[in-house]
């Protein structure tokens, strides 16, 4: 991935010289951010605004595999797994911290290729960078990013809002991540067992992006404000749509009917899916990554909504009583039950 380049070894720099290296053309633009990196601590003025704070860790071998993930593509997606957090309070985000643990196999190139896509991610999303910390690792590359935003106190969505009746909507599509990552996965186990066949992804882009490049869903944050629609509830789907939904349910103490035929499925994420044996309905499910946003409205705002091509209708929640349940596309009723995949159990089903 980076051995054909020239080659700098960290060391040469050393921590502080490093971080004054990788961080020496970035300005802020937030009005938020009074100071940035080069002090003690980063200074924030949110005014009368409500901060919010998410945090995330990547390790690889666990939640990336650097034999397909390109280390621009890796930067720019740890921040936007960020992002998506603040977005998901219906919050704006205004600043994020890096911090990264290093092996030596990683030459100063490889790193300053994983903060380009950092930076891009910053600019795309009007995001300041204002500190963080380096530092070797044993275990190959460690990354911890720390999102901050802001929001009024009366537009902040929590997961414990949705009433009886309300709307279940998700934005985008879902299952493309998780089966772009079994394709990758697939064509990388080709190469491993004959590094003469090059990987065939031709004609994929659309669900490889899903998993190497994900956006954060900063612009239904937006659109919902422009229709005057503040959610009931809200969370980002990180773990699938079965776990987000149970999630809601719990934290609103309600149940929810989910109907099968209303899950947006991509028609490339829908026909791999098909191809690999997988249903897609259970990549949607299950399969986690999409990072799009699952929220709750009143029925009142259905008429503001249901012309938004962003915005899918998916069902509906209920009393606590009737639990949450699947209606299939046969009608069959089926109880939701969360089978995402488990980052501290990379190896168990």
């Amino acid at each position: 991935m980076f051995e054909n380049k020239g080659r700098t070894e960290i060391e040469q720099l050393g921590e502080f010289g490093l971080i004054d290296h990788l961080t020496k053309n970035i300005k802020l633009t937030n009005k938020t951010s009074v100071k940035g990196i080069g002090d003690d601590a980063a200074v924030l003025n949110f005014s009368n605004k409500k901060t919010l704070i998410s945090t995330d860790l990547l390790l690889e071998g666990i939640h990336f595999d650097l034999a397909y993930t390109p280390l621009k593509h890796l930067g720019y997606k740890a921040v936007q797994v960020n992002l998506s957090d603040i977005y998901a309070m219906n919050g704006t985000a205004s600043q994020i911290t890096v911090s990264i643990g290093i092996s030596s196999k990683f030459p100063l190139e490889a790193i300053e290729e994983l903060y380009q896509g950092i930076t891009i991610a910053c600019e795309k999303y009007d995001v300041d960078l204002v500190g963080g910390d380096t530092t070797s690792s044993k275990q190959g590359l460690v990354i911890s990013i720390t999102s901050i935003g802001y929001a009024d106190e009366k537009s902040i969505c929590y997961r414990n809002g949705a009433q009886e009746g309300d709307l279940l909507c998700v934005s985008g599509d879902l299952g493309g991540a998780y089966i772009g990552l079994q394709l990758l996965e697939r064509e990388k186990n080709i190469f491993l067992d004959n590094p003469q066949i090059q990987p065939d992804l031709e004609g994929k882009d659309y669900i490889v992006e899903r998993q190497l490049k994900p956006e954060a869903r900063r612009d239904i944050v937006d659109a919902l404000q422009l229709m005057k629609v503040k959610p009931t509830s809200m969370i980002d789907i990180s773990d699938g749509l079965a776990s987000e939904i149970l999630h809601l349910c719990k934290q609103s103490d309600k149940g929810c009917n989910l109907y099968e035929e209303k899950i947006p499925i991509d028609p490339m994420t829908y026909d791999t899916a098909r191809d690999f044996g997988i249903d897609p309905t259970v990549c949607a499910l299950n399969g986690g990554e999409d990072y799009e946003l699952l929220f709750t409205v009143d029925q009142k705002d259905f008429e503001k909504i249901k012309n938004n091509p962003d915005i899918s209708i998916i069902g509906h929640m209920t009393e606590p009583a009737s639990g949450a349940h699947l209606i299939s596309k046969s009608g069959i009723v089926h109880p939701i039950k969360a089978q995402g995949w488990n980052s501290l159990k990379p190896n168990e089903e």
